[in-house]
């Protein structure tokens, strides 16, 4: 079901390595750049990123839950039309998609190998595919490493 799929998603994955980043003693949280450009995009909450989201945005943890909520729906959307295959396929692999796409983006995953995996449903080459997007500007991030690896064990 697809509700399952979302909280894995959401739980296991996007909340864990996105994180509710630079957050203020008063619970608000605020803006912090790239890890990858050290500037642009900036982003806030769990991994929003967006116009009118600075150097100088604060909100809530409300907006960012909402955020959050809202981003994940668009993602969803996204990655059933881009892969109808997966609306058959387990809770666990759809959150693996959901938690790359929302990371990565859809037009990534549009152009990408592992969608050609997904869509033939050949689950351990998406996996060995899934685990190639650990950079940003061109370097491998840690945390990017682990993420991909959370998520091609999901697809498995």
């Amino acid at each position: 079901m697809i509700s399952d799929a979302v909280k894995i998603a959401v739980d296991a994955l996007i909340k864990p390595f996105e994180g509710y980043a630079r957050r203020l003693p008063d619970d608000r949280c605020a803006a912090y750049p790239d890890p990858g450009t050290g500037g642009d995009p900036w982003t806030i909450g769990y991994g929003s990123t967006g116009a009118g989201i600075g150097p100088d945005t604060v909100w809530t943890r409300e907006q960012a839950e909402s955020a959050l909520t809202d981003h994940v729906a668009y993602f969803v959307s996204g990655v059933l039309r881009l892969s109808p295959v997966l609306s058959g396929a387990s809770d666990r692999r759809l959150a693996a998609i959901i938690s790359f796409a929302y990371n990565c983006g859809l037009g990534n995953y549009r152009i990408s190998t592992l969608k050609k995996r997904v869509d033939a449903e050949d689950w351990d080459g998406a996996a060995t595919e899934i685990v190639k997007w650990n950079k940003a500007a061109g370097r491998v991030l840690p945390g990017l490493t682990r993420r991909r690896t959370a998520e091609a064990a999901m697809l498995r």
